[in-house]
This record gives structure tokens, C-alpha cells and sequence, in this order.
């Protein structure tokens, strides 16, 4: 194959300018080059009647390259709002829907609100001390009694977390009891887990499953 391209004369050198660094950004990357390039044309069209038609072919377009998208609503009014982004909001066409307003796409999105409540043990979490507080407002019985059971084994499961050397049941009795704010001072009553148990079953969670060929296989 030849060119008449020569690096020794100060020509542009087609190879180069094909390079995406080298052309015009595009508005929407997802739609590729091409799109761009169409509504590019659309808004060059002069007879207002062509350039509707040509917009409603380019939104088919831009639909047959999402169809897994077809389903959600207003999909429509989204792929009208895309051509206007598109086309910098330049697109003099009857368009079925009002096009965003271009403030909006400037607008700097709400702070989230985050939320300072204190947890008193970290490694126990705020969830937990929420199940707690759930705990002391229940009535008396065997739910309560089911639920305070599962929250001093969670408990004991949570710090062997943190913390891998072993922790006495007296250490869980103690904080259930210091963050329930004294309602729940079951003490020996609660059978926990034994910890070499607990540390056991993490453990065996952690380690990944072996291959074992099938018969035949190596």
C-alpha cells in the first residue's frame, strides 16, 4: 500500500489526525463517534420537515443500540433528552418531550447527610447496638429472650472478629449489659458459642474450595 505522504514535507499527516486525542470530544461517549457525527448533519439541514425526520431516525438508531433498555420508562424521553446534550441544546426540531433545561446539568448534586451518632465499641457496629435497643423495648417472652441470645453470640462473633485472642463470656454479659443501659443483664443465663468454634467457622469460610478433577480428568 502507498501514500503520497512524505514526513520530510510540513504536510498533516492523515495517519495522525485520526488519533481520538486529536478530535472533538464527544458530548456522550457511549454513542459513539458516529451518532455525533449524524446529529452533527442534522443541524445542518435547512428544511425544518427533513430535520425532523432525520432526528426521529437518528433516536431509533440511538434505541437499537440499547434494546435491553426498551423497557424502562420514558426510555423515549431520555434518548430525545440525549440528542439535545448532543447537540449542545442547538437541535432546532418538534421534539415530543421539553428538552432539560441546561442549568440543570451544571447544578452541583445535595450533600449527603451523614450521620455523626456515636458507636460506643466500633467493633460491634451501630447495627447491632440498634438490635439491642429493639431488644429492651420488646415484651417479655421467648422472642425477646431468642433475639438477646442472638445478639450476645453476634456480639461474641463480632469481637473474635477484631480481635483474634479469646474472649470471656463475662467481657460479652458486660457490654450487652453496659449498652443495653442495664435492661438486659442476663448474665450466665446466655449459653454463647464456644470461641475456638466461632474462629473455626470463619476460618473455613475464608479458606477457597479445592479443585477436585472428575473421574478421568487431570
Amino acid at each position: 500500500m502507498t501514500t503520497d505522504y512524505n514526513p520530510n514535507k510540513n504536510e498533516p499527516n492523515p495517519m495522525r489526525d485520526e488519533y481520538n486525542t486529536a478530535r472533538e470530544k464527544m458530548a456522550i461517549p457511549e454513542y459513539g463517534r458516529n451518532i455525533h457525527k449524524m446529529v452533527k448533519h442534522i443541524a445542518t439541514i435547512e428544511d425544518r420537515e427533513e430535520r425532523n425526520k432525520a432526528a426521529r431516525t437518528v433516536i431509533a438508531i440511538m434505541g437499537n443500540m440499547n434494546p435491553h433498555l426498551r423497557d424502562i420508562n420514558d426510555f423515549k424521553h431520555k434518548l430525545w433528552d440525549h440528542l439535545a446534550l448532543i447537540s449542545e441544546f442547538k437541535l432546532d426540531i418538534d421534539s415530543p418531550y421539553k428538552p432539560p433545561e441546561i442549568s440543570t446539568l451544571t447544578e452541583k448534586p445535595k450533600p449527603v447527610p451523614y450521620n455523626n451518632y456515636p458507636i460506643r465499641y466500633k467493633h460491634y457496629g451501630r447495627i447491632l447496638e440498634q438490635m439491642i435497643k429493639a431488644a429492651t423495648e420488646m415484651e417479655e417472652g421467648e422472642k425477646k429472650d431468642a433475639l438477646i441470645q442472638m445478639i450476645a453470640n453476634h456480639m461474641k462473633k463480632s469481637y473474635l472478629t477484631w480481635n483474634r485472642s479469646q474472649v470471656t463470656d463475662e467481657i460479652i454479659y458486660n457490654d450487652l449489659r453496659e449498652l443495653s443501659g442495664g435492661k438486659i443483664d442476663k448474665g450466665s443465663e446466655l449459653r454463647l458459642s464456644e470461641s475456638k468454634d466461632i474462629l473455626s467457622r470463619t476460618k473455613k469460610k475464608k479458606q477457597p474450595r479445592k479443585f477436585v478433577p472428575k473421574h478421568g480428568q487431570r
